[in-house]
């Protein structure tokens, strides 16, 4: 008997490409197999991604694009855009069904109600990358004001220690040697009904036999306290790099965007990093164009990118998101500032 095939699409973040992982695992289990490029689906899943516009349109395109290529296979839609907006996602065409965010664990059990023996929502691989991200925490507390993150993911909740190290292993013995912790918050990471912090787990995750690389995904400068930096610096085999949100150099311009730390703290956190590690390294995120930002907070940010070094930075021109504070700030931007900005980052 031919077996069918899926194609499953994650835009975003690496939560989301954690939880398409999930989703393919759950199928694999079921008899479907992974469509080759070119080779049409019985089944495609998309988890969307709506942090910005032009990530809302990329989740738009995908969807047609699937259905084009697949017209006889139904598309089952989920993800922070499908929360977002469903009917639009439902206007699609293919589009079969629209999964909240809420309901994206049950997604496969609810397409097959008759499977025995479903493995749980979580991986044992990480198909065509070397390393693996676990998701270790969901959802967000922190209502930044140009975010709309916290209306679609939900409160911040985490996963339990136990649970994370037995994926941990599991991977490990399907060959994945580095392992990046993720989440959408994920220095919000509690160890859910065991409590336990994002440094108790770290050094869990280091001591797991076979784990060469352990790496800790974006996370804010006010999120790393003096244990988390003991547990990263002095792991065995955690990566001396670490993703820092910085968003902006300017500190009118932190405020208004409700973000937990000043210019100052950014500074602090990363000569404590770097004191204790000479050779660490840091990423991070910029938003450009923010309301009201003025010529003189860009320079701000242009000067505090200078002074630390970043090994990289992501650039965003700022994008107005339904239901966010930021959104009704007068004092917006135009495109061609926020493009000259982003070209000077």
């Amino acid at each position: 008997m031919v077996s069918k095939k899926f194609k499953i699409t994650a835009l975003g973040c690496r939560t989301n490409q954690y939880e398409a992982q999930a989703f393919t695992d759950q199928l694999l289990a079921l008899g479907y197999e992974a469509a080759a490029e070119g080779e049409p689906a019985d089944l495609c899943i998309v988890n969307t991604c709506t942090v910005t516009a032009s990530a809302d349109s990329s989740s738009r395109h995908e969807i047609r694009k699937l259905a084009s290529d697949n017209p006889h296979a139904p598309i089952y839609v989920t993800g922070c855009y499908a929360e977002r907006d469903p009917k639009a996602v439902k206007d699609l065409p293919n589009v079969a069904g629209v999964i909240p965010n809420q309901d994206k664990e049950a997604l496969i059990k609810a397409l097959f109600p008759d499977a025995e023996s479903l493995p749980e929502f979580n991986i044992e691989r990480f198909e065509a990358h070397t390393r693996a991200f676990v998701k270790v925490q969901d959802g967000c507390n922190s209502f930044c004001t140009y975010c709309i993150i916290p209306y679609v993911r939900g409160r911040s909740r985490s996963r339990e220690a136990s649970d994370i190290i037995q994926e941990v292993e599991r991977l490990v013995s399907n060959g994945f040697k580095e392992i990046v912790l993720t989440g959408i918050n994920i220095g919000d990471f509690d160890g859910g009904a065991v409590k336990s912090n994002l440094a108790e787990l770290t050094r869990l995750v280091d001591a797991v036999e076979g784990v060469e690389r352990v790496r800790i995904s974006s996370i804010d400068p006010d999120e790393v306290d003096d244990d988390l930096l003991d547990a990263v610096v002095n792991g065995k085999k955690t990566c001396q790099s670490m993703h820092i949100v910085l968003q902006s150099g300017s500190n009118v311009v932190l405020k208004r965007m409700n973000r937990k730390y000043t210019r100052q703290m950014f500074l602090e956190t990363c000569e404590r990093l770097r004191t204790a590690s000479p050779d660490f390294t840091f990423t991070t995120d910029v938003i450009v164009g923010f309301p009201g930002e003025t010529e003189e907070d860009h320079k701000e940010t242009l000067k505090i990118l200078e002074e630390v070094r970043f090994a990289k930075v992501h650039m965003f021109p700022y994008s107005d998101r339904p239901r966010t504070r930021a959104s009704l700030y007068p004092n917006k931007v135009d495109n061609g500032a926020k493009a000259r900005r982003k070209q000077e980052v």
